[in-house]
């Protein structure tokens, strides 16, 4: 029985170190916003002056050389920046970043807003949130934000066409010194 006992433990312990999510109770946490690194991602002063990372959950917001990146940065400190937000913790990922539905204004649901105003992708990997697909299927037929470009790359494919293009360029300079 304890080598059961101590299996099953060191599997658990093995599953919590490489999943990609940790589980957490669903929180609901108030603070201020102070700063905004990216179009879906901000740092929260908690009420108990705790600086803690915020990733807008089911979305995925263009990256920083992609278009409408600054755009949907700018819509974000726009929204929330000095501001008094909620935030509906779901989950945390693999860097600790508290994984969730913001709220700001009179309930006004940020996540929803980017993907609504063509600033953002619904993120179908992790998703199968309707609204969002709903929002994003509206902003593409209106041709909002990124939408204006019949061709928009998807962060998560321009992502990994980069690591693809490092990849390859590290393989054709180790064929050149051989």
């Amino acid at each position: 029985m304890p080598k059961l006992l101590l299996s099953t433990l060191f599997f658990t312990f093995f599953l919590s170190f490489n999943s990609r999510y940790i589980a957490v109770k669903p929180t609901i946490i108030t603070g201020k916003v102070v700063s905004v690194m990216d179009g879906d991602t901000f740092k929260l002063l908690t009420k108990d002056s705790t600086i803690v990372k915020v990733r807008l959950a089911n979305i995925d917001c263009p990256e920083k050389k992609q278009a409408y990146s600054t755009k949907a940065k700018q819509f974000v400190s726009n929204a929330i920046f000095s501001k008094n937000v909620t935030v509906q913790v779901l989950k945390k990922d693999r860097y600790r970043r508290l994984i969730a539905n913001v709220y700001y204004g009179d309930s006004i649901n940020l996540n929803h807003q980017l993907v609504k105003h063509g600033l953002a992708w619904h993120y179908v990997k992790y998703s199968t949130d309707s609204v969002l697909q709903k929002l994003e299927d509206q902003a593409k037929n209106k041709k909002l934000g990124l939408w204006q470009d019949p061709n928009a790359i998807s962060p998560w494919q321009w992502r990994a066409d980069k690591k693809e293009a490092s990849r390859l360029r590290k393989l054709k300079k180790q064929q050149a010194n051989n």
